[in-house]
């Protein structure tokens, strides 16, 4: 889910993510997570930090854009951070090449296996 703020309502956060906020805690389907009291605001709106701590969702942020992505529940196997680390691999000429070289650009990793 990108977001443009931090406090959606609990209908786009819903609508988004697929966890609707019930008295019980974020539930989908059967399952309920129970939530603190800092994920709902006074105002019904959702406190997306204090949810994606409670939910194990990836939260990152561009600064510069004022924009976050809020991932789907990773059970806490997601990075920490958007940093990948500094990978060397061959490019299609068999010479290593460091990730680390396009730091500060964006970067498209796709990868393929045959199995």
């Amino acid at each position: 889910m990108i977001l443009d703020r931090l406090d959606p309502t609990a209908a786009e956060f819903a609508l988004g993510t697929g966890w609707e906020l019930k008295p019980e805690g974020a539930c989908r389907a059967e399952v309920c997570i129970p939530l603190p009291a800092s994920a709902r605001r006074a105002d019904g709106r959702v406190n997306v930090p204090a949810v994606a701590d409670a939910l194990g969702m990836p939260l990152v942020a561009s600064d510069a854009h004022k924009l976050w992505a809020l991932g789907p529940v990773s059970g806490g196997r997601a990075l920490t951070t958007a940093q990948a680390p500094d990978l060397t691999l061959p490019d299609r000429d068999g010479n290593p090449f460091r990730l680390g070289s396009l730091r500060g650009t964006k970067v498209f990793m796709c990868s393929w296996a045959s199995w």
